[in-house]
């Protein structure tokens, strides 16, 4: 297997466990996650050997990172925005209904692959992957990294906290004007403020509301979860709305709008908009219009 990093345990360093002392010393995994299920596929090699978790780590070891052995995706063809792309990054504006990755053949992942610009940069990827994950019905920004070091750097980012998002959506109800939403979510903690932007009165849901959503951790399922537990559910939510409250072939009226990244290489920060879906300010109007004709 190709050897993609190698390290020598330095002199006088300290007894440690594989597993402490290898997070951190390879740029191509971000996170002690990231270690463990390395050495869970055989990935991690201690000078020469499958490495293990619990084996205690001594000056002049050699520790090697092995690349997997991945299938290329297949090349969905189908259009999407493409927002920013660069040697290092590419970011689309991913559809509803399309998951960001996984065994099917219908992902923004293929769709990227088959876009995406080959990228003239020494640490390149074999194809762009995803830095963060969008669920399938949410649409809006996603971000690809398109380099080693992209990736590791994002994944960073995103596990410190400081990539800014923002989301819009429309939810039922008449939402306070602001907020903090701190509802634990499978026992983690999960943090989105939120801030009304507008509200409409409707004849099925009494009132409407357009919110921008500032979600501080990434929990699955943090934004749908919190504004259904509030009691104001994303207007076409299958899993957490109001049952039969769902309109037919408009999906979920959620999209991720604004993505605040520091550029990897460039070292300086990017902002990323894209305008919500028009089926938002659609439905509001259609609602607004239906409440005068019948009062």
């Amino acid at each position: 297997m190709k050897i993609i990093e190698s390290h020598i345990v330095p002199g006088k360093t300290p007894v440690a466990r594989f597993n402490d002392y290898a997070y951190g010393i390879f740029s191509s995994i971000p996170s002690k996650s990231g270690i463990k299920k390395a050495i869970k596929r055989g990935l991690l090699t201690i000078d020469g050997q499958k490495a293990e978790t619990g084996k205690w780590i001594k000056p002049g070891m050699k520790i090697e990172l092995l690349a997997a052995d991945e299938t290329a995706p297949k090349p969905y063809k189908t259009p999407v925005e493409i927002v920013y792309e660069d040697d290092c990054i590419i970011v689309i504006n991913k559809p509803s209904g399309l998951v960001t990755s996984g065994n099917q053949f219908k992902t923004a992942t293929n769709v990227v692959f088959h876009h995406a610009k080959p990228s003239d940069a020494i640490d390149r990827l074999s194809w762009p992957k995803p830095v963060h994950r969008l669920d399938s019905a949410t649409s809006g920004l996603l971000l690809f990294a398109k380099t080693a070091n992209a990736q590791f750097q994002l994944q960073k980012q995103f596990e410190n906290r400081a990539v800014k998002k923002r989301y819009l959506a429309v939810v039922n109800g008449k939402i306070s004007e602001q907020g903090v939403i701190d509802i634990k979510i499978e026992g983690k903690e999960a943090y989105t403020a939120y801030h009304r932007i507008n509200y409409v009165e409707s004849l099925q849901n009494d009132w409407l509301s357009l919110v921008e959503l500032f979600p501080e951790t990434g929990r699955t399922h943090q934004l749908r979860i919190h504004l259904a537990k509030t009691g104001h559910p994303i207007v076409g939510d299958k899993l957490y709305g109001i049952k039969g409250d769902i309109l037919k072939h408009k999906g979920l009226f959620l999209c991720a709008t604004h993505l605040e990244i520091t550029h990897t290489e460039l070292n300086s920060p990017m902002v990323f908009e894209i305008e919500a879906p028009k089926k938002f300010n659609a439905l509001l109007a259609r609602e607004k219009r239906r409440w005068k004709k019948y009062n």
